[in-house]
């Protein structure tokens, strides 16, 4: 038990009182550090409390220990605790290396009422005094003012307080956990309690900002209260408004100093009963006397960040406080953070020093002065990268400098106390090993609570089953499964008490018409042997109107169980599949299209017109090599990247060629990638697909479970020809029914069998039989429920039950640990047997080199026409012969495309010309 508040709120008064005179009995007291004698102090100085004389002490004795190095940091802070706190901090990290080559030498400075010209004027001491870094203030007037100033002269400033617009700043550390990741810690209870309206109360503008990131992120009906002192001093005007409105779900954010006194005048107006629930954000919440409402029935729920517990908390709580506290339950973590930074300064200065090698250098600094400190950014990165494990967990950060991975103590309101329930993890989110889910059961009629009931079942894995172990078990403790913690689950929730029994002939339940009378579970339900039946029971319209049912825990259908799918041999032509038909096609026609553009544009450019003799400089005739023949073979050699002796001479036939050449490079790379896919994945084959393919072979034998519901959903068909088939083959072959799964499982795995079972089954079965896989889609749509009698007065309250269950995902997490984690599963895992098939390349993947092709073949036209008309042109001017005439004959001669060989001669305007002459 804790001690009680009023002696440590009396014991931290008067350790106050003797806070101030600290730094006067280290100056008054006479020390002799060659005989580590007991320091004897002034008697003009008033006797210290314990606590201040213990830090005294541990002051003092540090004077006696040579440092190698000795590091100043400063300090401003609130109130006494949290400067006690910083001075116990230097003396820890001293004490835990007693050989290092540094030492922390501390200074620090109160600075009350948020006073920002006191705290500037008091930084300005501290860096006058050469300090490598300065804690504090933990205030939101003054905390940035005094940022500004430590950035521009670059020393670690490192703070605990929270922050709501908390930035990235080149010189601040920020111990605190983010607030964005508080708020998601905040959200996730409310979610978790299934509050769908919630009225937020808070004490004044700085609690309203600590929530409004919650507030914008509720998803839900919210209302925002604000607790103001009324003309007699309380709250109970506004308490009492919130009471008339009805509310119940309430989120509370306010300081510790009014948070006991907030709840004790709820109670005072009636807000404290089993109707009403809280959510305290406070951090500090443990430190607030709850006794007084531990036997309300009101849930009051909230979070910690150090545990009390712990015994190095209890010993620094005993440290900073006084020996009167035994207990860790009154550090706050404002005064846990500052332990944790310092150590964490420590650390990081230490390891710098002896891995790196690196000489920390410190200097004093003027606040009206430019100069600036040169290792500031270097012990604030290598902070940012140190991890240690002090009073609030792991301390550590991310790439931005901020504290976004922490874990929380989930803490509910309990008639012994405080007690934890859960946890919330950064990165896992919300476990509560006691979940809260419904209000405290009353004890009328549909109360489960105090009850008992016999609770039958079929051992069916996993749905029940007897635990594999040599030790001698009794009553419930032999069974273990799906259903088994299930049960439990429930039982834990409602509060009602159970046991279970087997049922002997393994039957879930069918209705005999000779006898009109139920076998198996359904049987057992009717004839009073069992309260409830759970199993892998389905749900039908014939055993509803004999039992009740509460609503589906776990949906399926009835599939196929058969062998894995086989490779198949590779195709002769495989070479042809990664592209597909349309795209070979496309390539066919666009290599004859280019090669056209090539023959034509060979004409078109006068470059492409050479001398075939180059020995005579005036030869008769001209050649081209763009041929038609030359043409498709310049084309096919590009495309086969083996290229050919004719190279382009124009421009426009060089523009097309690089574009060519381009779209060669693409469709090859493109086809030798999907070409090694196919070659390397294997194409799975099953001899059916589906429940039709497997009714028309006649090879493969199939059958299911005699007598279960997979079987009658096949025999109540009605007019389905395929189902129907597949009922009279199951008639007809009754040796291919089985009693069990397990039977039609391993039926499957050693013969050429096919075996229809529930999809849910399948899923357990192919995680551990790895030849087998589950074929085609399935069937039906039904689920497993839990059986009763007609009528039960339970059934409403096991169906929301289960409903919780399914929104928090409980159920889901059994599934996962019965059907992945237990009893061998995880042996056919990562063995790539359902890897994606390979696919051909259609034009929606290549399409864009052809537009690419495109573009540059038109542009290697118009290149062409213009490089002719220029060349014509030019020697018309030269010649002073007319143009029209000289290009119309080049076009005549253009169109001939049979003749390959251009005469050399002068135009007919040019001969005119020279007669006239």
């Amino acid at each position: 038990m804790r001690p009680s508040q009023t002696k440590i709120i009396k014991r931290r008064i008067d350790c106050r009182k003797h806070v101030q005179n600290l730094k006067i009995l280290i100056e008054s007291s006479s020390w002799n550090s060659a005989s580590a004698q007991t320091p004897v102090f002034s008697r003009n100085v008033p006797n210290p409390c314990p606590t201040m004389l213990f830090l005294v002490l541990l002051h003092l004795s540090s004077l006696n220990t040579i440092a190698t190095q000795e590091l100043r940091i400063g300090g401003l802070f609130q109130d006494e605790d949290d400067e006690a706190a910083f001075l116990l901090a230097t003396h820890i990290v001293n004490g835990k290396h007693p050989d290092s080559p540094l030492r922390l030498v501390h200074d620090s400075h109160l600075t009350r009422d948020h006073n920002t010209f006191t705290a500037y004027t008091k930084t300005c001491n501290l860096l006058e005094k050469g300090v490598v870094g300065i804690f504090g203030p933990s205030s939101v007037y003054s905390s940035a003012f005094i940022q500004t100033l430590l950035d521009r002269k670059e020393i670690p400033h490192i703070e605990t307080h929270w922050d709501r617009e908390l930035l990235r700043h080149n010189c601040l550390l920020n111990l605190h956990p983010h607030p964005s990741i508080l708020t998601r810690a905040f959200l996730d209870l409310v979610d978790q309690w299934g509050w769908k309206r919630v009225t937020v109360l808070y004490d004044d503008e700085e609690s309203l900002a600590r929530l409004s990131l919650f507030a914008s992120s509720y998803r839900h009906w919210l209302t925002l209260r604000r607790l103001y002192l009324d003309s007699h001093g309380t709250y109970r005007a506004v308490l009492t408004g919130i009471k008339k409105a009805g509310e119940t779900n309430f989120v509370v954010e306010c300081s510790v100093e009014v948070l006991g006194e907030v709840l004790k005048q709820a109670q005072q107006v009636g807000m404290m009963t089993e109707r009403h629930n809280y959510v305290i954000t406070n951090l500090d919440m443990q430190t607030v006397d709850l006794a007084p409402f531990q036997f309300s029935g009101t849930n009051i729920t909230g979070f910690r960040i150090v545990n009390p517990d712990s015994a190095y908390v209890e010993e620094i709580a005993q440290k900073i406080y006084g020996e009167e506290v035994q207990t860790g339950w009154n550090l706050r973590v404002k005064t846990a953070l500052i332990i944790d930074a310092v150590e964490l300064f420590y650390e990081a200065a230490l390891d710098l020093t002896l891995r790196e090698r690196f000489v920390i250098r410190s200097y004093p600094l003027l606040c009206n002065a430019t100069n600036n400190w040169d290792s500031g950014h270097t012990i604030v990165n290598y902070m940012k990268g140190k991890t240690v494990t002090g009073l609030t967990g792991v301390v550590h950060f991310d790439t931005e400098g901020f504290r976004r991975d922490f874990v929380l103590d989930i803490l509910e309101l309990t008639p012994d106390g405080l007690s934890k329930i859960g946890s919330w993890d950064s990165g896992v989110g919300l476990t509560i090993s006691r979940p809260k889910i419904f209000e405290a059961p009353t004890a009328d009629e549909a109360s489960l609570v105090n009850k008992t009931f016999t609770v039958i079942t079929c051992l069916t894995t996993p749905y029940g089953m007897l635990k594999e172990t040599t030790a001698q078990l009794t009553g419930n403790d032999r069974f273990e499964g799906f259903g088994i913690d299930l049960i439990e689950e429930l039982s834990q929730m409602l509060g009602f008490n159970y046991t279970i029994t087997i049922q002997d002939d393994g039957y879930n339940g069918d209705y005999n018409w000779t006898t009109n009378e139920w076998n198996g579970l359904i049987g057992a339900i009717i004839g009073g042997k069992a309260d409830l039946a759970i199993a892998d029971l389905t749900v039908t319209a014939e055993r509803e109107s004999a039992v009740d049912f509460t609503l589906q825990f776990m949906n399926l259908g009835i599939s196929i169980l058969y062998k894995k799918p086989k490779p198949v041999p590779p195709s002769l032509f495989m070479f042809v599949s990664p592209f597909s038909y349309t795209v070979w096609l496309l390539l066919l026609g666009t290599y004859f299209v280019v090669s056209l553009c090539f023959f034509v544009m060979g004409r078109l450019s006068p470059s492409e017109w050479t001398n075939p003799f180059p020995c005579v400089e005036e030869p008769e005739y001209l050649i081209n090599q763009f041929s038609i023949r030359n043409s498709l073979w310049f084309t096919i050699g590009s495309l086969m990247q083996q290229g050919t002796e004719i190279a382009p001479i124009g421009i426009s036939t060089r523009t097309a060629a690089g574009v060519w050449w381009f779209f060669t490079l693409i469709m090859v790379s493109s086809y030798t990638a999907n070409l090694a896919a196919f070659l390397t994945v294997e194409t799975l084959v099953t001899p059916f697909s589906n429940v039709k393919e497997l009714s028309e072979q006649t090879e493969i034998k199939y059958g299911a479970k005699r007598g279960g519901a997979t079987a009658n959903f096949f025999k109540n068909s009605g007019d389905d020809s395929v189902r129907s088939k597949i009922w009279k083959f199951m008639l007809a072959h009754d040796e291919e029914m089985t009693e069990n799964n397990e039977e039609g499982a391993e039926r499957t795995e050693k013969e050429h069998y096919a075996f229809f079972m529930e999809s849910t089954t399948i899923e357990y079965v192919v995680e551990r039989r790895c030849s087998l896989a589950s074929v085609g889609p399935p069937l039906d749509d039904k689920g497993y429920a839990i059986a009763m009698k007609k009528n039960s007065s339970y059934r409403n309250e096991l169906s929301a039950a289960i409903l919780k269950l399914q929104e928090t995902g409980r159920i889901a997490a059994l599934k996962e640990k019965w059907w992945k984690e237990k009893r061998g599963a995880g042996n056919c895992g990562g063995r790539g047997d359902e890897a994606a098939a390979a696919t051909p390349l259609n034009l929606q993947n290549v399409g864009g080199v052809f537009l690419v092709l495109f573009v540059g073949t038109v542009l290697g036209f118009i290149i062409s026409v213009v490089e002719l008309a220029l060349r014509i042109y030019l020697d018309t001017k030269k010649r002073k012969g007319c143009f029209r005439k000289e290009f119309v004959k080049e076009m005549k001669f253009f169109v001939r495309f049979k003749k390959n060989v251009k005469e050399v001669e002068s135009s007919k305007c040019h001969d005119e010309e020279q007669r006239n002459h």
